[in-house]
């Protein structure tokens, strides 16, 4: 089932910010754990944009992570990350190394620079303000759709948007997700209003629509940005976290099997164009009995939850004035 908010904060020991601009049409979004995190990440995508990544693979030497930050703005995004790790400095968190603490903040930034914004930005870019102001935020309440780093993401046919969802499993541990979907493909089969992660949906938290019957025959026909003829890249980037406590090992695996849920729900996905990525955290407030068993649970959980989140940011997408694609509501009704 899922948890109280059906948001990733249901996980215990996790935290989120958003900071939009609207006439930017963009913004970031932090997750803060309360203690340093278990993290690793996994790329599927062939155009990704990063900071920190390198030392979230298991055989690094940091172990834990202070923050995770999802920015819009492509490259320029990435200050938002020095703004979040220049925050946490001010409030004494960070890695230790003898008397200086510097605070290990991964970030990763999705493409919305021609999404009709404002980007004249001049010689500095808002990102690493938009990335204090999200932390600055934080709490376990947030709203989905246009805001944080969804602020102006697109998919091929409809707006992109922040989305999250969360599972309890039987054994009692949480696992959660959220997202900020700029996918090159389509989130919906087709040219109805059907999501693909239908097979997934809890409830009706994204329209209620189910299955599309019978299947289009052009269902599976690409269709993407490039068709509109809208240069640029494309970005779904996202985070899994449980209270599991998982090793840095099981951490990548986790994020790797949290991918399955980006290919349930978006057509195609990891393609050249897309920096798809996953985070994976561990707040590490329960313990496993099962071992390798309940890591197949968590996992599969995982993916669920991606699924369902990148539903629901498309499905709680607000118009602004100059969007290039309809929201799926415009679009829809409902």
């Amino acid at each position: 089932m899922a948890g109280l908010r059906n948001l990733i904060t249901d996980v215990p020991g996790l935290k989120i910010g958003n900071a939009s601009d609207q006439e930017l049409k963009s913004g970031a979004t932090v997750l803060v754990p309360d203690e340093p995190a278990v993290a690793s990440v996994a790329i599927h995508g062939g155009a990704p944009g990063t900071r920190e990544i390198a030392l979230l693979e298991p055989e690094q030497t940091v172990e834990k992570i202070d923050a995770v930050v999802l920015a819009g703005g492509s490259a320029f995004g990435l200050d938002a990350g020095a703004g979040v790790q220049g925050r946490l400095a001010e409030l004494g968190y960070g890695f230790e190394i003898g008397p200086v603490r510097v605070p290990i903040v991964p970030t990763a930034i999705l493409f919305d620079l021609l999404n009709g914004g404002d980007k004249s930005w001049g010689q500095a870019a808002p990102y690493r303000d938009l990335g204090r102001s999200a932390l600055d935020s934080i709490g376990h309440d947030f709203p989905l759709g246009s805001v944080g780093a969804g602020t102006g993401a697109t998919t091929a046919n409809l707006k992109g948007g922040l989305g999250s969802a969360s599972l309890v499993l039987e054994n009692g541990v949480t696992v959660g997700a959220i997202v900020a979907v700029n996918a090159l493909g389509r989130a919906t089969v087709g040219d109805g209003p059907h999501f693909w992660a239908a097979p997934f949906e809890i409830g009706d938290e994204f329209g209620g629509h189910g299955t599309i019957h019978p299947f289009p025959s052009d269902a599976t026909f690409v269709r993407t940005k490039l068709d509109g003829l809208k240069a640029g890249a494309n970005t779904t980037i996202a985070a899994v976290a449980t209270d599991a406590v998982l090793t840095k090992g099981e951490a990548k695996r986790l994020a790797v099997m949290a991918h399955d849920g980006l290919a349930r729900a978006l057509w195609p996905a990891h393609t050249p164009l897309d920096g798809d990525l996953v985070f994976a955290l561990s707040t590490g407030q329960r313990r496993l009995e099962s071992g390798l068993e309940d890591m197949v649970q968590i996992g599969a959980a995982a993916a669920s939850c991606l699924a369902r989140a990148i539903a629901r940011g498309i499905y709680h997408a607000s118009p602004a004035a100059g969007d290039p694609v309809p929201t799926w509501r415009e679009r829809f009704g409902g």
